[in-house]
């Protein structure tokens, strides 16, 4: 299928259109344009703890240390039209091992083998001149960095970005209730899962407003219990704000999330994070980019590190994006961190500094 998918996007026209006879109305359902594309992201990534087995903790992206590898690749196909909508891709690369690592398996047909590869395979049907129902698997609503490198300010993703769903497995409704606000409605599996892990479903929401063109400023959640069904219910909440304003030669954006994780017998573990990111164009196809950023989880609801403080990191980034051609873009990033413990690796040993440090460069191409 892979093969088919690029030879299709490389060799043949950019879309195609079709139509379908409806005999009982003597008319014809809207056409619809079906695209096809590929994206491949190559890195190499400096770690200055040098973990052991070189593989790197506590972010997906990069997920390697001193080696050239593919961070994402991908193939699609993407259908457009009046009434139906529809996006199927498939996927490799060494961030994709490293996020569906968790996936869960609970059965004999389930689990990451087969997840990991399917980036969305979606279904889309408007009810509505303003109302969409989607299924299937599809990107996250939750916060402004996705999953693909190309469509963010930075290069690596924000910590609260890594610890909050990329991917989801449900359906969803959209609606447009005004020209300048979205609204959008999710029952899902759960929190970044395919396979479930217990009988309960998440629910999650989101609204945006843009009340012009450069600015928009949102509100999301989430609700479920992320527990399998032989452990207690631990109901998990999240609440984030965003925006985003682009003036002229400027992208300026924030994030806050504030989750809460029920206790057995009573009470709640909390965590919170933040990411703050500025990018300027300084020539033509030139741009740099800077972030602070942090995330607080002392009780180990997100990020399990086995230290007695949890995970209280801080972090800033600075970083170079080129761009020699529409479909090239060559990035360049340092990033470094700060945690209350000593989480971070030291010459090999999985742990012994406070502080981590990295250097990644990376060169995509979009087909």
């Amino acid at each position: 299928m892979i093969p088919f998918l690029l030879a299709a996007a490389l060799a043949s026209a950019d879309t195609l259109t079709t139509a379908r006879p409806d005999s009982a109305r003597r008319d014809t359902v809207a056409p619809t344009r079906v695209a096809f594309g590929a994206f491949v992201d190559g890195y190499y990534a400096w770690d200055a703890g040098r973990p052991r087995a070189f593989d790197r903790l506590y972010t997906t992206q990069p997920a390697r240390h001193n080696e050239f590898n593919v961070n994402l690749a991908f193939v699609e196909a993407v259908l457009t039209g009046e009434r139906v909508r529809g996006r199927l891709a498939v996927q490799a690369g060494t961030s994709v091992q490293s996020n569906y690592f968790a996936e869960p398996q609970v059965g004999a047909v389930s689990g990451g083998v087969l997840s990991r590869n399917i980036q969305e395979a979606t279904v889309g049907v408007r009810l509505h001149p303003r109302l969409w129902l989607d299924g299937g698997i599809y990107f996250s609503y939750v916060g402004l960095e996705g999953w693909v490198s190309r469509d963010n300010p930075t290069y690596t993703r924000s910590l609260i970005a890594d610890y909050t769903p990329y991917y989801l497995s449900g359906a969803k409704l959209t609606w447009q209730a005004a020209r300048t606000v979205s609204a959008q409605l999710h029952v899902m599996n759960g929190w970044q899962n395919i396979s479930e892990t217990n009988a309960d479903k998440a629910v999650g929401t989101r609204i945006d407003w843009t009340p012009r063109p450069s600015i928009l400023l949102g509100w999301s959640t989430f609700v479920g219990n992320e527990q399998a069904d032989s452990l207690p219910s631990r109901l998990r909440l999240l609440s984030q704000f965003l925006g985003r304003w682009t003036p002229a030669g400027w992208e300026l954006s924030g994030v806050v999330d504030l989750g809460r994780q029920a206790r057995p017998g009573g009470g709640a573990d909390t965590w919170t994070g933040s990411t703050f990111i500025a990018r300027r164009a300084v020539a033509p196809g030139v741009k740099v980019v800077g972030r602070v950023e942090h995330l607080f989880d002392r009780r180990q609801v997100l990020v399990v590190t086995g230290a007695p403080g949890g995970f209280r990191t801080t972090g800033a980034s600075l970083g170079l994006d080129v761009a020699p051609d529409a479909r090239v873009l060559w990035r360049t990033e340092v990033r470094g961190f700060r945690s209350g413990d000593a989480i971070w690796p030291r010459d090999g040993a999985p742990s012994g500094r406070r502080t981590g440090l990295l250097v990644v460069s990376s060169l995509a191409m979009t087909l």
